[in-house]
């Protein structure tokens, strides 16, 4: 979700990613100059008003079609008289004539009725009045239709995070005035893979972050909400949340009190129940019929499960379909902006935005202009390391193929099968957790996604396994599987691995002038919360001493390990504070009390009966 700069200057879910990175002109009153601005409150079939804006182009020389955002982050600034900088997805969209709609979601800001988080999706007969974000929509769109002079009768929209969700969410049973919609980094599944967990595991970091200001009650419209749940000094949040303690403390008087409903509704539902489910959007992703464009980032912190997996669910459960995915070298929402050349150490060697604004803009004109633009690539991506796009027929390519690189003694990494009996082990002490990056960091610095790993391989509590270096470039491309075997002397325990490319000296690729030899820079890495092993609605204990297997998918990667790096895969059980410390022993952890954490030793098996490793899927 977007988030705002609550813990520092981090792009993390944010708010102000994509506010910072709005469209805007030389001209700071082009908005005012060349449209015209209406506040309207637009009837939904239960009667409740949805508030909306609406920037109409003053040439009334022939039609234009609408481009909506729903958000639940503010449709203003509010007043007739006061206009943004920036208004549509790019200054390139702005000044190619749309009529831009904004709209507060029900129960935000200035809409009236109630909001619930990722309101789940209903089926509908077309007279219901049963409302979710798909009739919400259709009635906003039937209004605009009637109501706004001078349209041509189409409607696109689109969204980044939370809005992205909306996005999503108009897809189902969808308007047929709709005709192209565009989700980007939207929030799709948060058990799973989005904002509040990963495979189950707590996002603690972002989430404490992120309902401090977002679950502030609001018992009537208001244009501003003004102020967060709790006051809250984070200089060192690795330390601060060690001394926070066990997760329910969080409820403390200075801190949510049982203030935020939100917060309150992640802890009380700790396994993929019911609640989840129902906010998962993608079962509903069926028989789309607009033309969709997915957006995500390979750096996105937040929602890149959600773009990657809103394309795939489209393509499974709706054929024929006009799907398709771009996936570029981008934080959340980052986009959005007019400039993006490097990332943390990595310089791209171009502006990525330039050549994704005229993709962008050739999709929505192509549906909703009858532009002569011809219809975009099925997927196109990015390839990190190589620094080049690439345009795919399906996604993942179909050229990929399935390798296995396995864990082996004495620290390798190879594809040759293991050994006979061995095994690794290391103690796991939620006193001392791993730290997600290196050194002091009062909120979530988001470049640990691409950061140097050599900070966390020096510690004892943490595996390290790499390729002797490559004699030939390997370009992997495609979704990462982890297939771990361990044991633990506890009954819970957390697994991350990390993918991680070794580089052999300084090379073109880092910005600074005297790159050490051996930076181990993170391609991709994700954790695992071992009870979820064989189900996510029925936990299951660790037999402690038992060897089990934990397998899991990991987002996907385009990304080139050039000749003579390394490939290094990591082992650790903490991933402190991004995820919650996981107690060790198999209790609720929401409600867990500090005599529940526990030391544990954890054992990694990479024998022939026990083959741990990870599944690359190589390219070329």
């Amino acid at each position: 979700m977007l988030k705002p700069i609550l813990l520092s200057l981090l792009l993390l879910p944010l708010l102000s990613t994509c506010q910072n990175n709005k469209p805007t002109a030389p001209d700071p009153d082009y908005v005012k100059h060349n449209f015209d601005k209406t506040e309207v409150n637009i009837p939904m079939r239960d009667g409740r008003r949805l508030f909306t804006v609406i920037y109409a182009p003053k040439d009334h020389s022939h039609p234009w079609p609408f481009l909506m955002e729903r958000t639940p982050y503010s449709a203003g600034p509010y007043g007739d008289t006061i206009y943004k900088r920036g208004i549509g997805p790019s200054g390139r969209l702005m000044r190619d004539g749309y009529i831009f709609v904004y709209q507060d979601v029900r129960g935000r800001y200035m809409s009236e009725g109630d909001f619930q988080e990722m309101t789940p999706a209903k089926d509908h007969t077309r007279n219901s009045k049963a409302t979710d974000e798909s009739t919400d929509t259709w009635d906003t769109v039937d209004w605009l239709l009637k109501h706004v002079q001078n349209n041509n009768g189409r409607v696109g929209l689109w969204g980044i995070s939370y809005p992205g969700f909306y996005a999503s969410a108009s897809l189902p049973d969808a308007h047929p005035a709709i005709k192209a919609v565009s989700p980007q980094a939207p929030v799709t599944d948060e058990f799973i893979g989005d904002d509040a967990n990963h495979n189950g595991a707590f996002f603690l970091l972002d989430n404490f972050d992120f309902d401090n200001f977002f679950d502030i009650p609001r018992p009537t419209p208001i244009k501003d909400y003004g102020r967060t749940l709790f006051r809250a000094d984070i200089r060192d949040a690795y330390q601060f949340f060690l001394d926070l303690g066990p997760l329910k403390n969080s409820n403390n008087a200075e801190y949510f009190n049982n203030q935020g409903k939100i917060w309150n509704e992640y802890l009380g539902n700790s396994t993929y129940d019911d609640y989840w489910q129902a906010r998962n959007i993608r079962t509903h992703l069926k028989n789309i019929r607009p033309a969709v464009l997915v957006v995500g980032g390979w750096f996105d912190a937040e929602d890149m499960f959600g773009a990657l997996r809103t394309y795939e669910a489209i393509e499974k459960q709706s054929t024929p379909n006009d799907n398709h995915l771009i996936m570029g070298p981008w934080t959340h929402g980052a986009w959005a902006g007019g400039n993006w050349t490097r990332f943390g150490p990595l310089d791209f060697k171009q502006n990525v935005n330039e050549y994704y604004h005229e993709l962008e803009t050739q999709f929505f004109n192509h549906y909703l202009k009858d532009s002569a633009a011809q219809p975009l690539a099925e997927a196109t991506v990015f390839e990190t390391g190589s620094n080049q796009w690439k345009q795919y027929a399906t996604w993942p390519p179909k050229e990929a193929t399935p390798v296995k690189f396995f864990l082996q003694d004495k620290g390798g990494l190879s594809r040759e099968a293991p050994t006979p009996g061995s095994f690794d082990e290391y103690t796991s002490d939620p006193a001392h957790p791993v730290p997600y990056i290196d050194g002091i960091h009062g909120g979530r610095d988001n470049q640990y996604i691409v950061t140097d790993q050599r900070f966390a391989a020096q510690r004892s509590d943490v595996l390290v396994y790499q390729t002797d270096p490559l004699t030939d470039s390997l370009t992997v491309t495609g979704r990462l599987k982890a297939d771990i075997f361990l044991s633990s002397t506890g009954t819970d325990a957390d697994l991350i691995v990390k993918l991680i490319d070794v580089l052999p000296a300084r090379e073109d690729g880092i910005i600074t002038t005297t790159e050490p030899t051996g930076y181990q820079r993170l391609v991709r890495a994700e954790v695992f919360r071992c009870k979820f092993r064989n189900s996510f609605e029925k936990p299951e204990p660790l037999v402690p001493g038992q060897p089990t297997e934990v397998a899991f998918d990991i987002n996907e990667i385009a990304h080139t390990f050039k000749k003579g790096h390394r490939i290094m895969v990591q082992v650790q059980s903490s991933w402190f504070p991004l995820v919650d410390r996981n107690p060790q022993t198999f209790v609720n952890i929401p409600t867990a009390t500090q005599n529940d954490f526990q030391k544990a030793t954890i054992r990694i098996y990479h024998d022939a009966s026990h083959p741990s490793g990870i599944i690359l899927p190589v390219l070329r």
